[in-house]
């Protein structure tokens, strides 16, 4: 074989593992957009909230299990929580602070957790991983014990994508 056929077979190679390389890059950017802005809605007794995605791999995890129903129990009169239907990424760095709207992921148990009061304590290590804030309107998981809960997408970008 030729040095040109050698080097013009190793160039091909090499322009193919380039573009090979930036499809990649294009569609880990896509999947990124998705979750960038991504809006969830939640529907708790008679009242309805809107959430905003965060941008993580726990977070796009989470939005593959919506729509979701989940009873949801109350702990220390400050969040609610309840179980996933399966375990979400854990390669995003966790936090033992909360905020009111804060929806969180607890992986020792599967759990959802949604924080509606302030009591100045911290959560428990390994702590949790943030995957959405709700906008206004955390007050309405303040009531006794369970509530049914409802999570749904409110994107139109996915749905189109879903559809075809």
């Amino acid at each position: 074989m030729s040095t040109w056929s050698k080097n013009s077979t190793a160039s091909k190679m090499l322009l193919s593992m380039l573009l090979f390389s930036e499809l990649v890059a294009i569609d880990a950017s896509k999947a990124s957009e998705r979750t960038t802005n991504m809006r969830i809605r939640i529907s708790i007794a008679d009242k309805v909230v809107s959430a905003t995605v965060a941008d993580n791999a726990t977070a796009r995890d989470f939005v593959s299990v919506l729509p979701l129903s989940v009873s949801m129990k109350d702990l220390f009169g400050r969040e609610k929580y309840g179980d996933l239907p399966k375990a979400l990424s854990e390669n995003v760095p966790r936090k033992n602070t909360y905020e009111v709207g804060e929806i969180a992921y607890w992986s020792p148990a599967h759990q959802l957790a949604v924080y509606y009061q302030q009591d100045g304590e911290s959560i428990a290590s390994p702590g949790v991983i943030s995957i959405a804030k709700i906008d206004a309107g955390a007050k309405a998981f303040n009531v006794p014990g369970s509530v049914k809960v409802t999570i749904f997408e409110t994107n139109v970008t996915r749905a189109i994508e879903n559809s075809s």
